[in-house]
């Protein structure tokens, strides 16, 4: 075992989280790869400090404050997630380039077969590795290469609580850009 790492933590290494899509996903949330906490709980963006939910939340995709746990409401706000790279790792730079590039294949794969109409990939040096796209940055994505499958590209910033360039004010008005250019559903 790694030091610092409880024995549950560790035994979620190399675990993968099960996608969250449905009927009428709107927009796919997608995170560099699931972490250790997030492996050992099942659930997106579980680790306390991540900023994810509360800025999805402020933003106004979600009525109220969704716990990890509570991802399984999201397809019934027009939302979804998935990661770039499935495996789970105690931090994305243990992930290889190769795993990186294979994600925008299947990201168009996912699309296609739900529709997605936005794909939000959050983490914008992630993306810059998995599109080859070095000079990208935070906003949509207009050129056309950027699309994935039949979907729109947005990139969001990270919402680990390690990324202190953006507060969550900030990172909240960021996922508000993106809010704004799509249409929910009802009761979203």
């Amino acid at each position: 075992m790694r030091p610092g790492l409880t024995p549950d933590l560790e035994q979620a290494r190399e675990r993968t989280i099960d996608d969250v899509v449905g009927p009428g996903t709107v927009v796919l949330f997608c995170g560099i790869n699931p972490g250790l906490y997030s492996a050992a709980t099942g659930h997106h963006f579980a680790r306390p400090g991540n900023r994810f939910w509360p800025a999805l939340h402020l933003s106004g995709f979600t009525p109220r404050l969704l716990r990890p746990s509570e991802q399984h409401l999201l397809p019934s706000y027009g939302l979804g997630i998935t990661n770039l790279a499935p495996r789970a790792t105690a931090k994305a730079a243990e992930l290889s380039q190769k795993e990186l590039r294979e994600a925008p294949d299947r990201l168009a794969r996912l699309a296609r077969e739900t529709a997605v109409e936005v794909v939000a990939v959050v983490g914008v040096s992630a993306y810059r590795v998995a599109f080859d796209r070095p000079k990208a940055a935070v906003g949509p994505c207009d050129d056309g290469d950027d699309m994935v499958g039949p979907a729109r590209l947005w990139i969001l910033p990270n919402p680990s609580g390690l990324n202190a360039h953006y507060t969550l004010p900030a990172l909240a008005a960021e996922f508000r850009r993106l809010r704004q250019t799509v249409t929910l559903p009802r009761g979203s």
